[in-house]
């Protein structure tokens, strides 16, 4: 089960790349300064960046752990 690990870190750190984009999203929202609905509408595009970048890492950490494993 070699062929899982690799691919898997790959999966994660695109994932991480993906948490490390979204906090950076949400710094630039909140310097913006902008009123309290436009920056929860902002928020709420990031938070589905936000969603797929963590289910991304954390798939690919099972992928690593099961190559791992097995």
């Amino acid at each position: 089960m070699d062929w899982l690990i690799i691919p898997g870190a790959i999966v994660s750190a695109i994932g991480l790349v993906g948490l490390v984009a979204s906090a950076v999203n949400v710094v630039q929202a909140k310097k913006q300064g902008l009123e309290e609905d436009a920056l929860r509408a902002q928020l709420q595009k990031v938070m589905v960046l936000n969603m797929g970048a963590l289910f991304l890492s954390v798939i690919g950490l099972m992928m690593v752990v099961v190559g791992v494993l097995m």
